[in-house]
């Protein structure tokens, strides 16, 4: 099951682009916080709290060295997310997950933020190394992702699913085991956000890897809204009993 959303209109063209450029800055690596060392000193608290409390994680996709392209637009909307959330100056260089990590609360549930360093078709090992830090399934890790198959300017929030040619999609169901099918459990929920698709099939690579046009900007879902679904969705889950013994 999918829900598909409109891109909404924030009130002003100017208000979109500050809001893409604020998710763009987080990604270019601004207010990072501290570094852990090989130990992950840092964490065994944070660990605990998500272990023992309602806990999902968020991790955004895209390529390091190159955000403002549309290949990395989940960072983006993790930018976007965490300075929601108010944890932008939190995050973590973490050398066993090969990625930033920051951790948020948001009612009951307890969030690990995960932004990875390697390339797209590998960041599934990051991903992988987290669940398995703190103690979550594939079911509790949501990837937000670019989307060539949907239009520019929407959103699609799903449950399972193939990577339909998207590698780092496909490197996170490799690594964390995980089913396409919800029915058979284990199905990662992904926030696709539509970078629309190139007339021509040969020119896909250039244009994943290209930046955003101005005018491409205006028709970008506005990325508070692509946290309104995040957010939402975490909700609703930590609000399910569990089903643990």
């Amino acid at each position: 099951m999918s829900v598909a959303v409109q891109g909404r209109n924030l009130g002003s063209h100017g208000k979109v682009a500050a809001a893409i450029g604020r998710g763009l800055d987080d990604v270019r690596g601004r207010g990072l916080g501290h570094e852990l060392g090989p130990h992950g000193a840092v964490w065994p608290l944070a660990r605990r709290a998500v272990v023992e409390s309602g806990h999902e994680s968020v991790a955004g996709l895209g390529n390091p060295g190159l955000p403002g392209t549309r290949h990395s637009v989940g960072m983006a909307v993790l930018g976007q997310l965490v300075r929601r959330l108010r944890v932008a100056e939190s995050w973590a260089r973490d050398r066993r997950c090969a990625a930033d990590l920051a951790m948020a609360s948001l009612g009951d549930a307890q969030l690990a933020l995960l932004r990875p360093w390697r390339l797209m078709n590998v960041n599934g090992r990051s991903v992988a190394w987290a669940t398995e830090l703190f103690g979550l399934t594939a079911e509790e890790v949501c990837l937000v992702h670019d989307e060539l198959h949907k239009p520019l300017g929407k959103l699609a929030l799903k449950l399972g699913g193939s990577a339909r040619g998207h590698s780092g999609v496909r490197s996170c169901i490799s690594c964390l085991d995980s089913n396409m099918s919800p029915a058979l459990g284990r199905a990662m929920p992904r926030l696709r956000v539509g970078i629309g698709r190139p007339t021509h099939p040969d020119t896909v690579q250039g244009y994943v890897l290209s930046y955003f046009a101005p005018a491409e900007q205006e028709l970008l879902p506005p990325l508070l809204s692509a946290t309104d679904l995040l957010l939402d969705h975490i909700r609703e889950r930590s609000q399910r009993p569990s089903s643990s013994p």
